[in-house]
């Protein structure tokens, strides 16, 4: 079946397996407003599919996703109130955790930010050995928003976390498989025939069986993600009308060093 969907993000359909491509690989498939909603309608067609039976998540150029594109931010078309521009961040993000299907992602070179914690809400994640993870999110004033502080606590427990939340250091790939971040590292030329080995031995297994599992695992962990995204929300809204954001957003744009006032 040909490729589907709007030019930044991919869908090709194929034997009861769902393929998603950033391809936005000239800005290291950095997502603005308008890929978000590409994206978000390309999860409803598949949520909508009942022949699907995993996904596999993939990118284009360098990287997988480097996060958010922060050079479209100064142009945003604001149609929404704060909340609501989050509000509907999060609930498109969230088809991830609604999928009756898993989504294995096989990355490389950047995942970051909001990309980094959209991989950590899908099932399997593979990766290069130059696959480098980040969460910079506090360098731009704000918090992490999708759901990553929980999973990274679930996979690292509280010290490596914090660390990675706090300070916005980057995570190489052998560090991630040491902590369950990623299941596997192979190689670049390796990377989609792994990714699609493993969609392929999904598909090969009985449906109810794949279903009932994820339940299972999931069970064990969405509770938690789905409830730190509430906080996560109540706390950008915060910082969103803070004088300290106003603050950085000034500084950013002036080039210089920001005075806070943790106000």
């Amino acid at each position: 079946m040909p490729c589907m969907g709007a030019a930044k993000i991919l869908l090709d359909i194929n034997d009861g397996i769902a393929t998603i491509t950033n391809n936005n690989g000239e800005k290291h498939n950095a997502f603005d407003d308008a890929m978000d909603a590409e994206l978000f309608e390309v999860l409803r067609e598949i949520r909508g599919n009942p022949d699907l039976r995993v996904v596999v998540w993939k990118g284009e150029g360098k990287s997988w996703s480097s996060g958010r594109d922060t050079g479209a931010l100064k142009d945003r078309n604001f149609d929404l109130p704060h909340h609501g521009l989050m509000d509907r961040g999060q609930k498109g993000s969230l088809q991830l955790l609604e999928l009756d299907i898993p989504v294995i992602c096989a990355l490389h070179g950047w995942v970051m930010g909001g990309s980094f914690q959209r991989s950590l809400l899908c099932d399997i994640r593979i990766a290069t050995p130059d696959t480098r993870f980040r969460l910079p999110e506090l360098t731009y004033g704000v918090v992490p928003d999708l759901g990553g502080p929980a999973r990274l606590f679930q996979m690292c427990g509280h010290g490596i976390a914090s660390d990675m939340i706090l300070t916005g250091r980057i995570m190489e790939a052998e560090e991630a498989l040491r902590h369950g971040v990623i299941s596997r590292i192979v190689s670049p030329e390796e990377l989609d025939a792994t990714a699609q080995e493993m969609a392929e031995a999904v598909v090969k297994s009985p449906q109810l069986s794949v279903k009932l599992a994820r339940r299972i695992l999931k069970r064990l962990g969405d509770a938690e993600t789905i409830a730190s995204i509430g906080d996560e929300n109540l706390a950008q809204s915060v910082i969103n009308a803070s004088h300290d954001f106003a603050e950085w957003r000034a500084a950013y744009q002036e080039k210089r060093k920001p005075g806070y006032k943790n106000a």
